[in-house]
């Protein structure tokens, strides 16, 4: 049967008996219900790839006495008289059907007749190889176990428009091999995280979504309402300081891997719902959290794509340790050629930014101008995989001041291929110097700045019973998918991306 062009879709508004194709497809349907109806389950003993794998040396035309069953859905029928041979996909791969008149049998063979793409079916026989060396199940039986009602996206080019892709992501799936292979690798790639902290001696925790207060980021939040308690949500912007007051409580090693909301725009590396994994590890400072990530991130690489060497956006990157470390206002000065710090007047600080197609606000300090240089002329151009450190304490409410320097604080961001992978801190564990910041930020608030911190007084609370020395982390794990899966837009590697309502 031939299969519907995209763009001939049939509309929900016209149904599925108002077009010629989908009407055949329902009618059949109807007739299966009236029926046997069909099955509740299926015993599959056997997956596509295994059964690639282990007969996938055999000759051409060969033929075995071994049985197979398998399950899946059909993505393609090719029909050539008493012969029929099909391509079944299931979460492994493909393998071919070889139907045969004379092994299934007449009434057999008229009902596979029946089938469309996209049905599925559950199917079992013995393995061969085709006279052109395809690896088959010659099947002697089959159970049709789910029909699909509507056709597949046209099988020459699969789906093209990409918001279809993202809207749909279940016919994404289906026909496109690529996004199957991210889903899978975003898999390995979570569960080797999770591995790489455990092994540490981490314990995985999980704290609320919905908070009475959005703090722990300079973020913008999402806001709802709670009737039966009858005051203002938010949904969390982070997990930070939840998870320090575990550290306060004794869980000196925790971490989470959690959804993120951010009331944000979206472009290639946003999206309002991420995913973020955050730790934090008592008695350790950002040097310390330094070794561990270039450590993992490797590791994560090796296991998700099988070296740390990578290419992405056609150049080659190295994620073998260790990694170049440098720090922000040394960067900075490079960038600008000339020495940039807070010994120079604020007002030669401010033409500085003029002069680099900065606006600067008046309320920004030097740290908060340093940190906007930064943006806007050195991280797009880094490439190799760079710590770069101490950031001001300006821009950085919740990290300990630096030892050396009381204008910095102990802060890192991991930046790799001109985007940011990961967050670091010497954790700021002083209640007075944690609620002095959160006063300065009140106040940046009170004047507009919607995505300044607002107090949180519970979590002073926590500090004043003593949070020890502690290193933190965030790490963005849908950037780290895109990097190991080599794809430039943040919905590829989102199963299911926030979008703007279809009209």
């Amino acid at each position: 049967m031939t299969d519907i062009p995209e763009n001939q879709e049939p509309t929900p508004e016209g149904g599925l008996a108002e077009h010629p194709l989908t009407a055949l497809r329902l009618a059949k349907h109807e007739s299966i219900l009236a029926g046997d109806g069909y099955p509740y389950r299926f015993a599959r003993s056997d997956y596509a790839a295994d059964l690639q794998e282990r007969y996938g040396s055999l000759e051409a035309g060969e033929e075995t006495t071994d049985q197979a069953t398998v399950a899946g859905r059909l993505m393609a029928l090719r029909r050539m008289g008493k012969l029929v041979f099909a391509v079944l996909q299931d979460a492994t791969g493909r393998i071919q059907l070889f139907v045969d008149k004379r092994t299934l049998g007449d009434d057999g063979f008229a009902q596979f007749d029946e089938l469309d793409i996209g049905d599925w079916v559950g199917a079992s026989g013995v393995m061969i190889t085709t006279k052109k060396g395809e690896v088959s199940v010659r099947i002697d039986s089959f159970e049709l176990l789910a029909k699909a009602l509507r056709p597949l996206p046209e099988k020459w080019h699969g789906l093209q428009d990409v918001e279809m892709r993202s809207r749909r992501r279940y016919l994404d799936l289906m026909v496109n091999e690529d996004a199957r292979k991210i889903a899978l690798t975003r898999a390995r790639i979570v569960s080797e995280l999770r591995r790489q902290f455990e092994a540490r001696g981490y314990i995985e925790v999980e704290t609320p979504v919905l908070l009475s207060q959005a703090t722990g980021a300079l973020a913008r939040p999402f806001q709802t309402h709670h009737n039966a308690l009858e005051q203002d949500m938010y949904l969390r912007i982070a997990t930070e300081l939840f998870l320090k007051r575990l550290v306060v409580g004794g869980l000196e090693r925790v971490f989470e891997i959690g959804r993120i909301f951010r009331n944000e725009g979206v472009d290639s590396t946003h999206n309002p719902e991420f995913t973020m994994l955050e730790s934090y590890e008592a008695f350790a400072d950002y040097n310390d959290i330094m070794v561990m990530v270039e450590e993992m991130i490797a590791a994560v690489a090796v296991a998700a794509v099988g070296s740390t060497e990578i290419t992405y956006q056609g150049r080659t990157l190295d994620l073998s340790p260790p990694y170049r470390r440098a720090r922000m206002v040394d960067l900075v000065a490079d960038a600008v050629g000339e020495p940039v710090g807070f010994d120079r007047p604020l007002s030669e600080m401010r033409d500085l930014a003029d002069r680099h197609g900065l606006e600067p606000d008046l309320a920004w300090g030097h740290g908060k101008i340093i940190d906007q240089l930064f943006e806007e002329l050195v991280a797009d151009e880094i490439w190799e995989p760079t710590y770069v450190l101490d950031h001001p304490k300006e821009t950085s409410p919740l990290a300990r001041e630096h030892r050396d320097d009381p204008n910095l604080t102990e802060r890192y961001e991991l930046f790799i291929a001109g985007a940011e992978y990961a967050n670091a801190f010497s954790e700021l564990n002083d209640p007075l110097d944690q609620r002095a910041r959160f006063e300065q930020q009140a106040l940046a608030r009170a004047e507009g700045d919607d995505e300044a911190h607002p107090i949180d007084e519970d979590y002073i609370l926590a500090l004043e019973y003593g949070l020890p020395p502690t290193g933190g982390l965030g790490i963005g794990v849908d950037r780290l998918v895109m990097l190991l899966t080599d794809q430039h837009h943040i919905r590829e590697v989102i199963l299911f991306p926030t979008l703007r309502r279809e009209v």
